[in-house]
């Protein structure tokens, strides 16, 4: 769901998202960041020295978060008692990184036992372009 409507494909240039997801039994949480597409490196072809490189899609229609507890619960409750919502499309990784930190930060995900987060883990530096995607978020907001 990305904006209260089902979602099947991202838009063009998307790198990845921010996420929430929701266990509708005990009303825990989980926010996380999720790629869009990986870098994929083959062999070279016979009496080639370079790498083949291509982007593969990720598995982010099925993915379920990386937390233990959160992927035994939805093992042992099913999916259909999770909701999956994307808060954020990120057109690049340093502004996917921010605003998965900053929601984290925002909810105090650490503090209680309402999330299943239990750690946050975040290395941004600053550039041209995180300045500017958040400025043009802040906007719709």
């Amino acid at each position: 769901m990305y904006q209260d409507q089902p979602i099947d494909s991202l838009p063009e240039g998307t790198v990845g998202f921010v996420y929430l997801i929701t266990n509708l039994v005990t009303g825990r949480k989980y926010v996380g960041k999720k790629l869009a597409q990986f870098k994929k490196s083959r062999p070279p072809l016979k009496g080639r020295s370079n790498r083949r490189r291509s982007l593969v899609e990720s598995d982010w229609r099925d993915y379920w978060g990386s937390n233990d507890v959160l992927m035994m619960d939805v093992q042992q409750q099913g999916e259909d008692q999770f909701t999956r919502e994307i808060l954020y499309i990120c057109r690049s990784r340093g502004v996917m990184g921010y605003l998965e930190a900053l929601e984290q930060f925002e909810r105090r995900v650490l503090e209680s036992d309402e999330y299943y987060n239990g750690i946050i883990n975040v290395r941004i530096g600053s550039s041209n372009l995180l300045r500017e995607e958040l400025k043009r978020l802040k906007a719709k907001i």
